[in-house]
């Protein structure tokens, strides 16, 4: 049975703003729930028990945390978790998974801006769409997303991938502005439309465009069509951690453009699209 957290109050009369930051699997297994009640957590920027704003019942010798009801004004879930199992039941705040080092985090509704920024490994899937900087660099931070796979079936945000140094993110619809930017290694995979401007300014790794046909950067080079060999096995990755919605599409092409670059950043990086 799963530790279960729900929420006190209505999300229209908690508070504004909840943060989650160091609940996880691998600190809460020793505790009881009395200890586990009594955890120190932020509300409004003011700290407080957990058992004053959550009930909390289950157990958790199996590792997993259930988070049920609306968890939209909750931010940083599974922020630095290293193993074990986090489920949103609904919608999840900002910073979701940011910084994650193993386990994997499930989201049955939409995350926040922010999600998985500077994850260094580990599994996220989420059913809905996220904000933007999905898997990004923090402010002030010259690397981005370190490890692991982010799965975001539905839309993405503006600078998703931004400075990403290794690792996996795929977004099953449409992408905002600018996705892999500064890209410094790693795959982006986007199933919907392009925003403008992908992969500008990415220095190594790919950009693939699995349906759509983007406008690349003017200091990308018009490279040749051909059929990567990488591509059928990144998508059976994909497969195996749920991502699904665009593989039929993407499975009849027979041909991929590549497109070098960025050639400001050294153009050792790719943009490919359907031929």
């Amino acid at each position: 049975m799963p530790l279960v957290l729900t929420p006190r109050t209505a999300v229209d009369r908690g508070p504004l703003s909840i943060d989650l930051e160091g609940f996880n699997p691998a600190r809460v297994v020793p505790l009881a729930l009395t200890a586990i009640n009594r955890l120190v957590i932020r509300a409004d920027g003011r700290p407080c028990e957990l058992g004053s704003l959550f009930d909390v019942a289950g157990d958790l010798a199996d590792a997993v945390i259930e988070c049920r009801g609306d968890f939209s004004r909750v931010h940083r879930v599974a922020a630095g978790m290293s193993a074990g199992t986090i489920r949103v039941t609904g919608d999840v705040g900002r910073h979701a998974a940011e910084g994650m080092t193993g386990g994997r985090l499930h989201v049955a509704g939409n995350a926040g801006d922010w999600l998985a920024a500077e994850l260094a490994g580990g599994e996220v899937f989420v059913a809905g769409s996220a904000g933007d900087n999905l898997a990004g660099a923090l402010p002030g931070s010259p690397i981005g997303m370190r490890g692991g796979v982010v799965v975001v079936a539905g839309a993405a945000g503006g600078l998703a991938g931004a400075r990403m140094r290794r690792g996996i993110v795929a977004v099953g619809g449409d992408c905002g502005p600018a996705p892999a930017f500064e890209l410094r290694a790693g795959t982006v995979v986007i199933g919907g439309a392009v925003g403008y401007q992908p992969g500008l300014g990415m220095r190594r790794g790919s950009v693939i465009a699995l349906t759509a046909r983007p406008a690349p950067p003017a200091s990308f080079r018009r490279g040749a069509a051909w059929r990567p060999a990488f591509l059928p096995l990144l998508l059976k990755r994909l497969a195996d951690v749920g991502f699904g919605a665009p593989m039929a599409a993407a499975a009849t092409v027979t041909a991929w453009r590549q497109w070098p670059g960025d050639t400001l950043a050294g153009g050792r990086g790719e943009l490919l699209h359907p031929a």
